[in-house]
């Protein structure tokens, strides 16, 4: 996909580092420090990234990306997770490229991460569409929230 072809997100602008090797588009991953196909998700999973980092001022070393996790027995990858100093989950984020609609599906496949990762607050991006919900595990619900928190309001 061409980089000139990638939607306009919900999200600000932000300056990636893009690059075009025989006639595919790369873009830098500042978390895992690697270059990666520009994809639609790729796209988005970077946009959250940045968002995090230079928006919400989540530390880029307590930052993951795209790791596995073990949930009902069954190898998945998360998108991106961000921990508090001390280790604890504190975000997970679920990306979808542009072009798929957030549905249920989605909030069932991030939930289903958090029964084993046991984070705080979750983000699901399409770019276009950005969800931010609370988890209170007290009362066994979650609370919708119109924006994610800086990170140093909620460590």
């Amino acid at each position: 996909m061409q980089f000139c072809l990638m939607k306009k997100l919900d999200f600000p602008n932000f300056k990636f580092r893009i690059k075009n090797k025989e006639n595919t588009d790369y873009i830098f991953d500042i978390v895992r420090k690697k270059w990666f196909v520009l994809t639609s998700e790729e796209w988005v999973r970077q946009h959250c990234i940045h968002f995090l980092v230079y928006v919400k001022c989540y530390p880029i070393s307590l930052i993951n990306v795209e790791k596995k996790v073990l949930v009902n027995n069954l190898i998945k990858r998360y998108d991106i997770i961000a921990y508090s100093s001390n280790g604890k989950v504190l975000l997970i984020v679920e990306c979808k490229g542009s072009n798929i609609k957030i549905s249920q599906k989605t909030f069932d496949q991030i939930a289903r991460y958090n029964l084993v990762l046991k984070s705080t607050y979750l983000m699901i991006s399409n770019g276009l569409s950005n969800y931010f919900c609370k988890v209170n595990y007290k009362h066994n619900n979650y609370t919708f929230l119109d924006n994610l928190p800086e990170y140093k309001s909620i460590t």
